[in-house]
């Protein structure tokens, strides 16, 4: 039976095409059908195009973290794991680095592999009389802040139609516990296991000392109105893509319907990754 193998990925990065020529070669003789993204189909030398995601099994994002949330938002909520290949320095969120690369694919191949789920959010822009507007889903966070002001924004928080706390600050970072280790970790929100899931509600830069990084059930319900705003408030997602937020217009954010599939190998795990990638404790082996 074939399996149908999905490819994207960033041109900004070396190994890129190493990476190409080897998926070439190896995914036939392991059951493996490619479809590249349309950016990828020269360099790749293929005319198979990826257009949709039910056109894929699998999906591999050749990047860092940001490609991956880019593969994140093409499938959009399909149930397709994603094969993320760290070709960048960071690489938090990604199974393994270039060089793991055929070893990786070979255990991929094999079936030797782990799937882990991870909450994602859908964030939606809504009109006072209720009515609906621009959509965005996020793996990461959605930010809610000023646009070109030097300026405070003074925002009303709501869980649950419950208000929260109002507040003058530089943003608000919504984030899901794979997000706690970005942006929302930046500013100064709590570091949360990806597999718990919840909504961590952290405010950037408040001007009170008494609010602090929230942690909320998943099922909650966020809504956000800003307050003698300058001209323009933005909202983007993941940091990738966004809205502006309009007058008289609130923001409502919850969990997604359906997670985000992230392929794992053995011998990796959340509290490595911090130690390797984050310098978790802050000491090397070599000072103890």
């Amino acid at each position: 039976m074939t399996t149908r193998l999905g490819v994207i990925g960033h041109h900004g990065y070396d190994g890129l095409a190493e990476i190409l020529r080897l998926l070439q070669h190896e995914a036939p003789g392991h059951g493996f059908s490619l479809r590249f993204e349309e950016v990828l189909l020269e360099e790749a030398g293929s005319n198979r195009r990826l257009s949709r995601p039910d056109e894929i099994d699998a999906l591999i994002a050749l990047g860092g973290d940001g490609t991956l949330l880019r593969a994140a938002r093409f499938l959009g909520g399909a149930r397709v794991p994603i094969f993320g290949v760290n070709l960048g320095k960071l690489g938090f969120l990604t199974a393994c680095s270039h060089e793991e690369f055929p070893q990786a694919f070979a255990a991929f191949a094999r079936g030797d592999y782990r799937v882990q789920e991870r909450m994602a959010v859908d964030a939606t822009t809504m009109t006072d009389d209720g009515t609906f507007g621009v959509k965005l889903r996020a793996l990461n966070d959605v930010v809610v802040h000023k646009g070109g002001f030097a300026r405070v924004l003074r925002m009303r928080v709501f869980v649950d139609d419950e208000l929260i706390s109002t507040f003058a600050a530089d943003g608000l970072v919504i984030a899901t516990p794979t997000g706690s280790t970005a942006y929302s970790l930046s500013a100064a929100g709590p570091i949360v296991v990806p597999t718990f899931d919840s909504l961590i509600v952290t405010p950037v830069a408040p001007h009170t000392l008494a609010l602090r990084p929230t942690i909320l059930p998943p099922g909650a319900v966020l809504r956000v109105e800003v307050d003698d705003a300058p001209e323009e408030v933005l909202v983007t997602a993941d940091g990738q893509v966004g809205t502006a937020l309009g007058a008289g217009q609130s923001l409502i954010v919850r969990r997604a319907e359906h997670p985000v599939l992230l392929v794992g190998f053995a011998g990796t795990s959340f509290f490595s990754r911090l130690r390797r990638k984050l310098h978790w404790g802050g000491l090397d082996e070599r000072d103890r």
